[in-house]
């Protein structure tokens, strides 16, 4: 299994959104910085199978563009283990619901993501790895995803993902 994990892109800035902050969405650079970091990740030849997200809007509305882009049969799966409070090991019995041959994107937010890189690839959380806005790590798992067991593909900021062209 391939697992993906993508950070929701530039949303509104917290200090001045008057909402909820799970309702708080991307901004139009957010949107069109996403849409060239998504593009960026399909030419890496990805293809995604399954596609996760948490279900604060910034997170939605990327895995929104990520499905257009990737053109995804699938519908797009709201996950609560995506949510930033939650345990990065509540990521593995989600990921292992899907056959092993898939290749699922997981749309959340920092600090989580890294926190699940690095359960997923040192078995602990290491607190130097995070994703910025709109970035994406690629983690492979041999057999049934487990802490420890996820071999690090990439790891690409969304400025290197924007760059990637159409080989």
């Amino acid at each position: 299994m391939d697992c993906i994990l993508l950070r929701h892109g530039i949303a509104e800035d917290r200090e001045v959104w008057k909402g909820p902050e799970e309702k708080r969405p991307l901004t139009k650079e957010g949107v069109r910085k996403t849409f060239k970091a998504v593009t960026g990740l399909k030419h890496l030849g990805i293809q995604p199978t399954h596609l996760l997200s948490s279900p604060y809007t910034r997170a939605w509305e990327t895995a929104q563009i990520a499905a257009e882009i990737f053109k995804l049969d699938a519908d797009i799966q709201v996950c609560e283990a995506l949510l930033f409070h939650r345990a990065p090991a509540d990521l593995f019995p989600v990921l292992a619901k899907f056959p092993k041959d898939s290749c699922v994107i997981c749309v959340g937010h920092e600090p989580h993501l890294g926190e699940a890189a690095g359960v997923m690839i040192f078995g602990k959380t290491a607190d130097t790895l995070s994703l910025k806005k709109a970035g994406a790590c690629g983690v492979e798992f041999a057999g049934n995803p487990q802490a420890g067991k996820g071999i690090l593909k990439w790891w690409l900021t969304p400025g290197q993902l924007r760059q990637l062209r159409p080989n």
